[in-house]
């Protein structure tokens, strides 16, 4: 990979942004210096799509998948995206060397842009944002072998696809974040919402999938279609373990023998208790475990990574 962004510059780790950097209206700054107008309609109207590329050991994981689907859901919003892919990633490359880490969560952010007088939004200027900081775990990384505890809310139903499309990635956090508090307040961590259906759908910012009976199952309406998911299944399918993405009722997903849930922000997550009930032996089952070493596995698979290059004293 070359070792310089679209303007030409020589990359090197910068002193002040050991704890991330942004890239700002043209500039990388320090993450905490990182500020954004309060006009813009991705913080006003929630009008923004993203995406969430890890960084593992030096070397992004299925950064293709990411832009891929990045660039799809801003044509699905009608936006344009200020730079094109190899700017992006030049632009992720001087992030994460810039800030000098080798295990990231990075972050790609595209709004409608800066509210103006005619309010017609075909006339904003759409705008790009991007930042790298220290990987970010969902399930603190020492809690790995107690798992997950989840319940399935109750206070709220996951937002109709026919309102907001979940497979492109957004901010409208209002179901997930009611759900998350109904699952503090019952003294768990993680909520899992269904759908008006009483059909399982994802978690806040999870996939999930159950172990029925030597198959897999992972819903496959009000969700994200995952890139962790998506390299879970072509694990597991690998394995010779038969996976179906289709509707999944409550009742039927609490048939799990086992069940796990995936993300960027963790891998492979197992989930050990449900509303408060031991899932299986409420410990890690086999088929969790294999899936969650087979993906960290992937991380040095050639096929799946895009090194990066740290011209600076290599570790």
């Amino acid at each position: 990979m070359e070792t310089s962004t679209l303007r030409g510059k020589h990359l090197s780790a910068r002193p002040g942004m050991e704890s991330g950097a942004a890239f700002i209206d043209g500039e990388v700054v320090p993450i905490g210096e990182a500020k954004i107008s309060i006009l813009d309609t991705g913080f006003s109207r929630s009008d923004v799509t993203y995406d969430v590329v890890g960084l593992w050991e030096g070397a992004f994981f299925r950064l293709d998948y990411h832009l891929d689907r990045f660039e799809r859901s801003c044509r699905e919003l009608r936006m344009t995206l200020p730079y094109d892919r190899q700017e992006i990633v030049d632009i992720l490359t001087e992030l994460v060397v810039a800030s000098d880490l080798r295990d990231s969560y990075v972050e790609v952010i595209c709004t409608r842009g800066i509210i103006n007088p005619s309010r017609d939004p075909r006339t904003f200027e759409n705008r790009f944002y991007a930042y790298a900081v220290p990987f970010v775990w969902l399930l603190p990384e020492d809690e790995g072998e107690k798992g997950m505890e989840a319940i399935i809310a109750r206070t709220v139903e996951r937002i109709s696809p026919r309102a907001i499309d979940p497979t492109v990635k957004n901010f409208h956090w209002g179901d997930l974040n009611k759900a998350l508090y109904e699952a503090y307040d019952r003294g768990a961590r993680y909520p899992i919402l269904l759908n008006a259906e009483g059909n399982v759908t994802e978690g806040a910012g999870y996939n999930v999938f159950a172990l029925i009976d030597g198959r897999l199952l992972t819903p496959a309406s009000g969700t994200l279609r995952g890139g962790t998911q998506k390299t879970v299944i072509e694990l597991a399918e690998a394995e010779g373990i038969p996976t179906e993405i289709r509707d999944v009722p409550e009742a039927e997903f609490r048939q799990g023998e086992e069940l796990f849930s995936t993300t960027t922000a963790g891998g492979v997550m197992p989930i050990t208790s449900l509303d408060g009930e031991p899932v299986g032996d409420g410990k890690v089952g086999p088929v969790t475990r294999k899936l969650r070493d087979l993906y960290w596995a992937a991380h040095r698979d050639p096929r799946y990574i895009t090194p990066v290059d740290y011209p600076d004293a290599p570790r």
